[in-house]
């Protein structure tokens, strides 16, 4: 199965065992050949929307994903030049530096975001 980049929402989602996560989804952070990757950039949109009171995250955000099993993904250099050669499909710019970090990586992305589909990226649901 390999690595795969596994989106903010579905990271959360995840985390709450919501309903809003698909069966595959769920299966592909679950298999044990997978490799759930969460990348730096989540866990900075998720601090910053849960700060304003747009979301509710655990306090212990980034404890809970290790103790999940996921994986860190640094945001480096070439990921966030990467950014501005994207195509205005999305205008969201955390979105923006996952599909960046997807694309340079050559990794599949999990989400439900449609607009993720208008990426040079394989996006899996």
């Amino acid at each position: 199965m390999g690595p795969v980049l596994v989106d903010t929402h579905a990271v959360l989602w995840w985390l709450a065992d919501a309903p809003d996560l698909s069966e595959p989804a769920r299966a592909l952070i679950a298999d044990p050949e997978s490799i759930p990757l969460v990348s730096a950039a989540s866990v900075w949109e998720i601090a910053i929307k849960r700060a304003l009171g747009k979301l509710r995250a655990p306090e212990d955000l980034t404890e809970a994903i290790e103790a999940a099993g996921f994986r860190w993904l640094a945001i480096e250099p070439s990921h966030a030049w990467a950014v501005g050669s994207l195509a205005e499909h999305h205008r969201d710019p955390f979105d923006r530096l996952l599909i960046a970090q997807a694309a340079v990586e050559e990794l599949p992305i999990l989400t439900a975001d449609p607009a993720f589909s208008d990426y040079p990226v394989e996006v899996r649901w």
